[in-house]
């Protein structure tokens, strides 16, 4: 991580020790002032006081970047200062009182509980909504409530354009002047029931709502853009690619063999991972296997990870994420699974991440091979330890064909020489000489399945075999693989993966001219 975020990380800890002893005793956390009760302001702390469990109380005094409080699971927060955007993203139960304005994307996916804005609130507030309350006391901006799928959110003074965009639940009311809204949106005065409905939140802050607000609500609902279901897949494994040796020794049985691969760190206080096998198993969970390979082999999974396992987050797991994330290896943030923020919101769920795992562990993004170009300045930008590369994609993918596309997104952020990793994703159990495949390409290990009979016995075989396509090809150690071991079995391949031709020792004439 960036050393800018480091006063981030360092709070969320101390936050979390404190309240271990606090919600003993039912007390509240006090952030922002000394001992002696003189005020000492945070000031811009990204993914801080994020995940607050149930019953706990924090009060802070500043103003914090983006993703304050979010996530959180039934805890009260009250910021006395104010909170850029994402303020309460993703909140499944509890309270957030922001005591001045908040940014963008306010109470953003959130699904239940409260949100009081005492000022006024940036673009996109209630944005995702499928649940809760969000209270705003002074102005909203464009697109409130934006494809709002449930709960209510109350603004007390204006809106700007576009309120309700794709909505398809839940309720606006607005107390101030408000445009008309878009196609599938209706906009009516409030009724005599909806008024008591909003005076029993707003009756407890000393506020009411006049008789001559508006309500807004869908009329026409729609599945919404990202429910069209469009599947992605791969078409093509690695089938139509072989492996040659580059000489014509092979590995004497003598000399000792190294099949393990391991995942460099970008933090030196980070052994990294070791994979007996160049493969990052994905499954559920890896909890239950038994037997010397499979203890060894690290697995990528989403609950009750091993101390070898990296964690998949997405948007479904991420309020339970601390829960499973202490001790494990690594984390997967899928970007796939995750809805679009810009590179500060994302910074800041990884900060409220990184705040609740050990200091040694890794953190990689993975997305599809269409985004690999974006996917690896995300890594880079944010200094994170490497990509996981999916091949799957809407329409159907060719694995030979995300070779040169990772191969020149790499070249273009440096991956290799800054020491991140790479992997490639793939939705059938590789075998060994996927595996490979993988390696000489330029990666760090594949990611995919695996059957869940006879686990240990397929892990032993594997790495026998591996050892023996190491020594058919005349390497002893897997960082001695590389281009020259490839073939393509076809001109097809040939064309879209760059390798050269089988029985060929040079490119085809296509890129001699380039």
């Amino acid at each position: 991580m960036r050393s800018a975020t480091d006063k981030s990380v360092k709070l969320n800890r101390q936050l979390d020790k404190l309240l271990i002893e606090a919600m003993k005793k039912d007390l509240l956390v006090k952030i922002g002032w000394g001992r002696e009760q003189d005020e000492k302001p945070r000031e811009g702390e990204i993914g801080a006081i994020t995940h607050l469990p149930n019953k706990s109380k924090v009060l802070l005094l500043g103003n914090l970047g983006e993703c304050a409080g979010a996530v959180n699971r039934g805890g009260i927060f009250t910021l006395q200062g104010s909170a850029s955007s994402m303020a309460g993203a993703f909140q499944e139960s509890g309270k957030i009182i922001v005591e001045r304005d908040v940014g963008s994307r306010a109470g953003y996916r959130m699904r239940g509980g409260a949100m009081i804005i005492q000022g006024s609130a940036g673009t996109e507030a209630a944005a995702s909504m499928s649940g809760g309350i969000i209270i705003v006391r002074g102005h909203a901006g464009d697109r409130l409530g934006a494809d709002m799928k449930g709960g209510l959110a109350i603004i007390l003074g204006s809106t700007g354009t576009e309120p309700g965009l794709n909505m398809t639940g839940g309720k606006l009311v607005i107390a101030g002047s408000c445009p008309p809204p878009g196609d599938g949106v209706s906009m009516r005065s409030i009724n005599k029931k909806e008024i008591e409905e909003c005076e029993i939140h707003l009756n407890a802050l000393g506020l009411t709502i006049s008789d001559d607000a508006l309500v807004l609500e869908s009329s026409k609902p729609n599945k919404g853009i990202e429910n069209l279901g469009l599947n992605s897949s791969i078409v093509e494994n690695f089938e139509n690619i072989s492996l040659i040796p580059d000489n014509n020794e092979k590995v004497p049985a003598y000399k000792s063999i190294d099949p393990y691969t391991l995942i460099l760190p970008r933090n030196l206080e980070s052994e990294g991972a070791l994979l007996p096998l160049p493969w990052l198993v994905e499954c559920q969970s890896a909890s239950k296997w038994k037997g010397d390979n499979a203890n060894k082999q690290p697995a990528l999974v989403l609950e009750k990870p091993r101390n070898i396992d990296f964690v998949i987050l997405n948007e479904q797991n991420i309020v339970n994420s601390t829960n499973i994330i202490k001790d494990c290896a690594g984390i997967v943030v899928d970007l796939k699974k995750f809805p679009s923020m810009n590179d500060a919101e994302l910074e800041a769920i990884i900060v409220s991440l990184a705040s609740r795992m050990s200091a040694s562990s890794l953190i990689l993004l993975r997305n599809d091979v269409n985004r690999v170009e974006e996917l690896f300045r995300l890594v880079v930008e944010l200094d994170l330890d490497g990509a996981v590369v999916d091949a799957a994609i809407p329409g159907g993918g060719r694995v030979s064909a995300t070779l040169p596309l990772i191969g020149l997104a790499a070249k273009s952020w440096n991956f290799k020489n800054s020491k991140r990793s790479i992997m490639i994703e793939v939705d059938k159990i590789p075998d060994i000489e996927d595996m490979l495949i993988v390696i000489a390409s330029g990666c760090d290990a594949i990611v995919g399945p695996i059957s869940q009979q006879e686990i240990e016995n397929d892990f032993e075989d594997k790495n026998i075999k591996l050892r023996q396509w190491m020594a058919e090809l005349g390497i002893d150690g897997l960082e001695k693989i590389g281009r020259k071991n490839l073939r393509a079995n076809n001109y097809e391949t040939a064309a879209i993966s760059g390798l050269r031709l089988i029985g060929y020792n040079r490119p085809l004439p296509m890129w001699l001219n380039k």
